[in-house]
């Protein structure tokens, strides 16, 4: 789906500022200030009502039943948005960076599954339903793993491995739902997915690519993710396009940020939204609030996910992310609370500013950077985004309870022949009181690529961070890293190489644009990663993988 890749920040105040060298310091201290005084510490809530719901047949005689959508869509553009302009950005010295290989990885692997795209078939055929950028992601259950790409998904056995249900389109969901949720071909978007662990049911989100725009939601019944689900779907009054959503789980609500546009070349800021949880668990009339952030040059906001089964303390609001504005070295926090009966008491407030260690935007030379083996055809670092997922772990053992957030993006490192890409990642702590940077760091120990990055962490407090990487002499490929609590602070371990792709995109830039870590419920312990690679050269020959690898330190 497109995003905005500008990674300069403009704020709409009616004042133009214009870089130079020399006054890069007081143009972060001016850009401070002045987000401070354009995000309001508290908007006014929008309620939108449900456009319409209803609980679908079970999708194991859906998917029986249904055409399947056959033939190849085009890639998306690199040139995003007409009129966006990319602000070239002095580089700026990185502390955080990790040169060394660091301790060996001792994670173990388990199931390694060729996913949707090139050269899958399940028990619905061969997947022909093909898009680009493909969007993987993935999430485990209690008994299954069920993955969604753009125009399609499917559901394995999470400890064989065999596919229960797919290759099948999005639009399948929806069958029979009557609205453009439920259209075939390139129509559907964005697609996300994510376990309910509190409730033990799944979520699915796709949008919608024609007017009226629309984000379309499904809740399983049952944890069964082949079953029938509670189908909703919500139209934003006057609003446009709705792109680049991503969600999270928390028990008071499903919750996830937006672009808005009111038309193509129009964007009104980004925008946070919270899908009543409850009601939607029981089939019935559901509503959604938003609070519009009104700037016009902020992008890739995301929402907490809570990992394990610890709920937050009571009370929590969820928390929202969203990078500061160029080379201010800074993350805005933001807190949503959510009340259903009585919208007037729901809040939206922020930013508070948390200040990191310095470091330059993947983009801030050009959208798209990064090379690969046997062809002029870079690829786009997605570098203006935090990346999926915003994954939130309340560790409530004695003696010090403490909560977790942990997140990941890409930034560049060195110019001319050593330019490159590593990935910048975080673990925040203290959010209730003063939110702060327990550890970060840099991940870049040789000159490889890497990018498109996700993040988690178990119930011991283990990292496992999943990533693409390319170089001018590699295809893309797939490998992940990881830290256990007991490894230096800031560092993470050996980097393991899950995936050797086998050809480079020529089709255009657009990679990803994300990709997803999920904690098993079962056991709080196993990892699942799901990324994209190349079957062979050319422009759609994209297929994924489905990895789970566990921690010997998690029992």
């Amino acid at each position: 789906m497109k995003q905005p890749r500008d990674s300069s920040f403009w704020i709409d105040t009616g004042v133009r500022l214009l870089p130079s060298g020399a006054d890069i310091i007081g143009m972060v201290a001016l850009l401070t200030f002045l987000v401070q005084s354009a995000l309001p510490a508290t908007a006014q809530v929008k309620v939108i009502r449900e456009l319409k719901h209803d609980v679908s047949a079970p999708m194991r005689d859906v998917a029986a039943a249904v055409t399947a959508f056959e033939g190849a869509g085009e890639p998306e553009s690199d040139d995003d948005f007409a009129g966006t302009s990319v602000q070239v950005l002095p580089l700026v010295d990185d502390p955080a960076i990790q040169r060394s290989t660091g301790n060996k990885l001792l994670a173990t692997l388990g199931l390694n599954l060729l996913g949707l795209g090139s050269g899958f078939t399940g028990p619905q055929g061969t997947f022909k339903f093909v898009f680009a950028p493909p969007d993987p992601n993935a999430a485990v259950g209690a008994t299954q793993v069920l993955e969604t790409v753009n125009l399609s998904w499917a559901v394995f056995d999470k400890s064989t491995g065999a596919t229960l249900l797919g290759p099948v389109t999005l639009a399948s969901i929806w069958s029979g739902f009557n609205t453009s949720c439920s259209a075939s071909g390139k129509s559907l978007a964005d697609p996300i997915v994510l376990y309910d662990k509190l409730a033990q049911r799944w979520m699915i989100k796709i949008v919608t690519l024609g007017n009226p725009y629309l984000t379309c939601v499904a809740v399983s019944t049952t944890s069964d993710a082949t079953g029938s689900y509670n189908r909703y779907a919500f139209q934003l009054p006057d609003q446009g396009n709705l792109t680049g959503q991503k969600f999270g789980l928390w028990p008071d609500a499903y919750y996830f940020a937006q672009y808005t546009f009111p038309n193509p070349t129009t964007y009104l800021g980004p925008e946070a939204c919270a899908l009543d949880r409850n009601q939607m668990l029981a089939g019935q009339s559901a509503t959604m609030q938003c609070f519009q952030v009104n700037t016009t040059n902020i992008y890739g906001m995301i929402p907490s996910d809570l990992d394990g089964t610890n709920a937050p303390p009571a009370g929590s609001p969820n928390y929202f992310l969203i990078q500061g504005p160029a080379q201010s070295n800074s993350l805005y926090l933001y807190r949503f609370h959510v009340d259903f009966a009585v919208p007037a008491n729901s809040t939206f407030t922020g930013p508070t500013i948390i200040n990191v260690a310095p470091y330059t935007p993947a983009s801030a030379d050009g959208v798209v950077s990064i090379p690969q083996l046997g062809t002029s055809q870079l690829l786009d670092a997605n570098g203006s985004d935090l990346m999926h997922r915003l994954a939130y772990r309340y560790f409530a053992h004695a003696p010090k309870p403490y909560e977790s957030l942990v997140l990941t993006h890409s930034v560049r490192i060195g110019s001319g022949s050593s330019r490159t890409l590593g990935l910048r990642w975080y673990q925040l702590r203290n959010l209730s009181t003063s939110p702060g940077i327990f550890q970060q760091g840099t991940y870049s120990p040789d000159s490889t690529y890497r990018w498109m990055g996700s993040i988690a962490q178990d119930k011991m407090g283990d990292f496992a961070l999943g990533y693409s990487v390319s170089s001018a002499t590699m295809y893309p490929g797939i490998r992940y890293t990881g830290r256990v609590p007991t490894d230096p602070v800031n560092t993470m371990e050996a980097e393991v190489t899950l995936f050797n792709g086998s050809g480079s995109q020529t089709g255009g830039g657009r990679w990803g644009d994300y990709t997803s870590v999920s904690v098993d419920p079962s056991d709080d312990c196993t990892m699942w990663y799901t990324n994209e690679y190349m079957a062979g050269t050319g422009a759609l020959n994209w297929a994924t993988r489905l990895f789970s690898f566990k921690f010997p330190s998690c029992p």
